[in-house]
This record gives C-alpha cells, sequence and structure tokens, in this order.
C-alpha cells in the first residue's frame, strides 16, 4: 500500500505545477483588461477629430485655391489651347468659386453680428476679440482672392486668360483648374519664388 500512496503524492505533485501554469494564464487576462480601458481613448480621439473636420469644410473654398464639387475639364485629342470650350468651362469655374466665397464673407459677417455680446468677463471679452481677429483676416484674404478672381475673369473676357505674364507660354488646363487665378506658368512661378526667398 506505500506504494500507492507514493503514486498518489505524486500524482498530487504534478497537478500541483498545472494549477500555476493555470495561475500564470490568468494573469495575461489581466493585462487584456488595461487593453479595453485604451479603446474608450480612442472613441473619444475620434471625437476630437470630427470638429477639425467641419473646420475644414468652412475653409474648402479659400484653403483649396479653388471651388468645390466642380467637374474637371475633359481634354479632346488634337483640341486649340483656350477653345470656346475652355473658355466656358473656367468661367463656370471662376464664377462658382466666387460665388462660394462671397457665401463665406456673409455667413461670417451675420455671425458676428449675432454673437457681438458686451460679456462681463475680461477672459470672454479677450477670446471673441480674437476669434473675430482671426475671422477678419480669413475674409481680408478672401476678399484679395476675390479681386483676384475678377481680374482673371478681366482677362478671360480680353482672350488673356490661361497664358503667362512673364514668357507669354500656356499655363496648362490642369494648373489653372488647380489653381485658377493663375497668371504665371509653372517655370516662371518657381523663377519667381527663388528669387522672393533671395530677397528676403
Amino acid at each position: 500500500m506505500a506504494v500507492k500512496k507514493v503514486t498518489k503524492k505524486a500524482a498530487t505533485k504534478k497537478a500541483a505545477p498545472k494549477k500555476k501554469a493555470v495561475a500564470k494564464k490568468a494573469a495575461p487576462a489581466k493585462k487584456a483588461a488595461p487593453a479595453k480601458k485604451a479603446a474608450p481613448k480612442k472613441k473619444a480621439v475620434a471625437k476630437k477629430a470630427a470638429p477639425k473636420k467641419k473646420s475644414a469644410k468652412k475653409k474648402s473654398a479659400a484653403d483649396t485655391g479653388t471651388a468645390t464639387g466642380f467637374t474637371p475639364y475633359v481634354e479632346k485629342k488634337g483640341e486649340e489651347y483656350m477653345n470656346d470650350d475652355h473658355v466656358e468651362h473656367f468661367r463656370d469655374l471662376l464664377m462658382i468659386w466666387k460665388h462660394e466665397l462671397m457665401e463665406e464673407v456673409d455667413r461670417t459677417m451675420h455671425h458676428m453680428q449675432d454673437d457681438a455680446a458686451n460679456y462681463p468677463d475680461p477672459n470672454d471679452r479677450a477670446t471673441q476679440e480674437e476669434e473675430f481677429s482671426l475671422e477678419l483676416r480669413t475674409r481680408d484674404r478672401e476678399r484679395k482672392l476675390i479681386k483676384k478672381i475678377d481680374e482673371s475673369l478681366e482677362n478671360l473676357e480680353a482672350g488673356d486668360y490661361g497664358y503667362c505674364e512673364s514668357c507669354g507660354i500656356e499655363i496648362g488646363v490642369r494648373r489653372l483648374e488647380a489653381r485658377p487665378t493663375a497668371t504665371l506658368c509653372i517655370d516662371c512661378k518657381t523663377l519667381d519664388e527663388i528669387r522672393e526667398k533671395q530677397r528676403g
């Protein structure tokens, strides 16, 4: 019988390490729990990113440098540069862009009139004045852009639109779609930027 008792003890000793292994497996499960806590942080980050997208939509027409939602021109083989189709396409593009910028200016003016409150707290007043200052700077930039659009429309009517003011070569349909108020070809614009960097 002594032999049987020894084997039972050996069996229980063997079972004990198995329990330790189970305990070790439980420890990584506890490590997985903090990973679940990290998941809500990701959701919070995603919520913070959403307002940034809204502000990007507000600035889309001015910051992208072109009208939103226009259809790019499909060039045909052997087509003459700045033909009637090109002129009509760029006239529409410039008018849409100008209209979008004018709507943004109107929206800003209404927003500033509606939000013009006399806050008793100096910090609130300072915050409001800072917001208005940023809005006015943006609108001033857009006002200058509207002036450039008007100049581009005048050049379009005169037949000078789409040609480099410096060297006279074609600016190109794709470049004009990317920046409809461009007056210089890529080479002349690059030289102009290099000169500007050297000056200051």
